[in-house]
């Protein structure tokens, strides 16, 4: 088994670390760079950080953010949120991102993947696809969760996949927040259509959950509340994966961004 990495997410508004379930009713919970530096001193394998009001107040990510949390962190860092050009990747790539993840603004136009994978390589460009269920599939939202985008969320993730994304960041809308663990389904279905790796996020509660994504097929999983809340730490969520035979990083380790 490949090693499995344990991804903590910022999503960030106006400065802040917020969550909330569903993308909604958010709640302040902290600043990103205070949360980056724990997170990696705990052993975080990479960072995923998120302005999730920067597509629907439809303005650029905010990029002071990202300055302060690479300063800290010596690890990968995916940012997302109000990437619509590859000047606004070429930005965020600038400010100390090594990975930029687009959704609304590919969903609108699919050849912005393409475009990204050409300029920056397809190792730097992620797919951010955010799924909700509908009857017996799902279907892409846009817009932090707040419009339908496209109605099969498994295609899209396949023909993404195909335009250059090199990664999909795999959100389940129905499960985010909420601490149900993951959509296990979506991510069987989106694993049978795609080589790329799979960041599986939305409903994570214990390290059990983790588990349970990886072996749907994620490549790494993705949690926000279990870490904010102080449930557990990232090095204790590993210790129990390893200790269940599944491959992950050691903590601790010298850990340095590509």
């Amino acid at each position: 088994m490949p090693t499995i990495r344990v991804v903590p997410c910022l999503d960030v508004r106006d400065g802040r670390v917020v969550k909330g379930i569903r993308f909604q009713g958010l709640r302040d919970a902290g600043d990103p760079a205070e949360r980056a530096a724990i997170y990696a001193e705990h052993g975080a394998d990479e960072l995923v950080l998120l302005d999730v009001s920067a597509t629907p107040q439809e303005r650029a990510h905010g990029l002071e953010t990202v300055r302060q949390v690479r300063q800290v962190l010596p690890v990968p860092l995916t940012v997302g949120g109000g990437v619509r050009s590859l000047a606004d990747a070429e930005r965020l790539l600038e400010a100390g991102a090594d990975k930029v993840a687009v959704n609304t603004a590919a969903v609108a136009r699919p050849a912005l993947l393409e475009e990204l994978a050409a300029r920056f390589g397809v190792q730097c460009v992620v797919l951010a696809c955010d799924a909700r269920r509908i009857g017996s599939g799902w279907e892409v939202v846009v817009r932090s969760g707040t419009t339908s985008g496209a109605p099969d969320a498994v295609a899209w993730a396949a023909e993404a996949a195909q335009r250059g994304a090199g990664e999909i960041l795999l959100t389940s809308w129905d499960r985010d927040g909420t601490r149900e663990g993951y959509d296990l389904d979506l991510i069987r279905a989106v694993r049978a259509v795609v080589d790329v790796p799979i960041v599986a996020s939305g409903g994570a509660d214990h390290p059990e959950h983790l588990i349970e994504a990886v072996h749907a097929g994620a490549d790494a999983v993705l949690a926000a509340s279990i870490f904010h809340d102080g449930d557990r730490t990232v090095d204790e969520v590993k210790q129990v994966m390893a200790r269940a035979g599944v491959a992950v990083r050691p903590p601790g380790l010298d850990q340095q961004a590509p």
